[in-house]
């Protein structure tokens, strides 16, 4: 059974580490999928638009990989490490909504296969204390 937590109305999977910029990542061997959270995607609310990046491209960690425009905002996407792009989730282009609905699943953004060392990136419990400081219940 899947792990969740639930900070306020926010929900943080237990399988996945995540960044300061708010990406998930789940790294099996040398590939990483990466997606936003569902912090990110409430925060924007609904998403009407994604740019994706052209796979086969290396990327180094902190560079943009897509860019999201939403009702409310239009906010870039960071790869959380140095790797390949190896694939990028071409539904979205069509359905970007399903970020909103599915971002942990449906609205995984890009894969990635890693090659230099993995950064630090925060467990379930350091994103969840995250989330309550920047909302101010932490």
């Amino acid at each position: 059974m899947l792990v969740k937590t639930r900070v306020g109305e926010y929900l943080v999977r237990e399988d996945l580490y995540y960044t300061d910029t708010d990406e998930w990542v789940r790294i099996s061997g040398d590939e990483a999928v990466v997606g936003i959270t569902d912090y990110a995607q409430k925060k924007l609310r609904y998403v009407v638009s994604i740019e994706l990046s052209r796979p086969g491209r290396e990327v180094r960690r902190g560079e943009v990989i897509a860019t999201l425009e939403s009702v409310k905002a239009i906010a870039d996407v960071y790869s959380p490490l140095d790797g390949l792009l190896v694939e990028v989730n071409e539904f979205l282009t069509s359905s970007p909504d399903a970020i909103n609905k599915d971002p942990y699943g449906a609205g995984w953004i890009a894969r990635l296969r890693v090659t230099g060392t993995l950064p630090k990136l925060m467990s379930p419990e350091e994103y969840a204390e995250y989330i309550r400081k920047r909302e101010g219940s932490g």
